[in-house]
């Protein structure tokens, strides 16, 4: 079964074709990074409107790379929630019109869900660019912990089988993702703060800066709002200043090393955090197998935490497949198709806010 999966939640337009919930075939990802760095995150109306102009070309190439015809296409897949609402709307408009016109079922995705399936594309496709992917060499097993890490979305989720699952952790303010961004503003550091501030933290000391975890009811549960405030006033101590200081205008009193220093101790921190929790409900779930998906899933000192912590050893989906991409959207639609029938694209909604377990009882599952 060959499906057409399209992502357009936030500012990446992206088109993929998988086959049976496995191969890839093809994947093509036009982001939108360069126009939002210019504004220090993404605006919503101008995601909207690069997404307008870019969806066709976008799809067209990815059926181009992968060698097809409509007819080589069994089904056509969709983000439907959560995410920017102008942004959503563009690509379900898409699909739902390519469903039409085509004649193809087409089926609902829920993006935070199906960044787990990142996991489960263990094949390739001839395409030159997607055969030089370093994928898993098999599938994760059930019962399986996921760590779902993004720029929204902080959460830990104990699947059973294919949308069988539980929500056992998550944010209670900011998510993990939210909080690399805004300490990268702190600090001076360019949009998007993941990859900045992992950059900087190479040239840093881990140890300088001690800075708090959070502590809650639920240990499973996250927040990283309060470390984010912790390294403002860290930074204002250490430059002198105190709250009634532009907080935007501190990074220019940093030095190179205080800079570099404060990410490589906020990044540690932060990551430490995702480990304890991950260590925790690994020993209360005993879980087959342990998979981290989302974008901050492609932080390497994440990836040396886990490996140096979890007693079993985690297969990661390469770094292309972390962020936000049509390849998972492909992917987890193969197995919702197993068990329910398509939408209709003539009434297809988006649902900005939709939470995963909301989304699994929509399905009846």
């Amino acid at each position: 079964m060959r499906i057409l999966g399209i992502e357009s939640s936030c500012d990446e337009t992206a088109a993929a074709i998988v086959e049976d919930g496995r191969r890839l075939i093809s994947n093509v990802v036009n982001s939108q990074i360069d126009i939002h760095a210019e504004y220090g995150g993404v605006v919503p109306e101008v995601a909207a409107r690069n997404h307008l102009e870019v969806v066709n070309p976008v799809v067209r190439k990815a059926l181009a790379d992968a060698n097809c015809t409509w007819g080589d296409i069994d089904a056509i897949a969709v983000t439907y929630a959560p995410g920017l609402v102008g942004s959503l709307l563009v690509g379900t408009l898409a699909a739902r019109t390519l469903a039409v016109i085509h004649d193809k079922p087409l089926y609902n995705i829920h993006h935070v869900e199906a960044h787990v399936y990142a996991n489960f594309i263990t094949e390739q496709g001839v395409n030159e660019e997607i055969r030089q992917l370093n994928l898993p060499k098999s599938q994760p097993a059930f019962p399986m912990l996921a760590l779902i890490v993004s720029g929204g979305h902080s959460q830990l989720v104990l699947f059973r089988d294919h949308g069988d699952y539980e929500l056992i952790g998550q944010t209670q303010d900011d998510a993990v993702g939210e909080a690399y961004d805004k300490v990268a503003k702190i600090l001076g550091l360019p949009y998007p703060g993941g990859p900045s501030i992992a950059k900087a933290a190479l040239n840093g000391n881990p140890r300088r800066y001690q800075l708090p975890k959070a502590h809650m009811s639920n240990p499973l549960d996250f927040s990283f709002s309060g470390l984010k405030t912790a390294v403002l006033r860290a930074v204002q101590r250490e430059v002198g200043k105190d709250f009634t200081f532009p907080s935007h205008a501190l990074a220019g009193l940093l030095t190179a090393s205080q800079r570099d220093d404060f990410a490589a101790s906020f990044q540690r921190v932060a990551n430490e955090t995702l480990v304890d929790k991950v260590l925790l409900a690994y020993r209360q779930y005993d879980p087959a197998s342990v998979v981290i998906a989302g974008g901050v899933a492609a932080n390497q000192d994440l990836r040396r935490q886990l490996a140096d912590n979890l007693p079993i050893a985690i297969q990661y989906a390469p770094i292309q497949l972390c962020t936000d991409n049509a390849a998972m959207i492909a992917t987890l639609a193969y197995y919702v198709a197993q068990k329910h029938g398509p939408a209709d694209p003539f009434n297809l909604e988006v649902i900005p806010s939709l939470s995963m377990t909301e989304s699994m009882i929509r399905e009846g599952v």
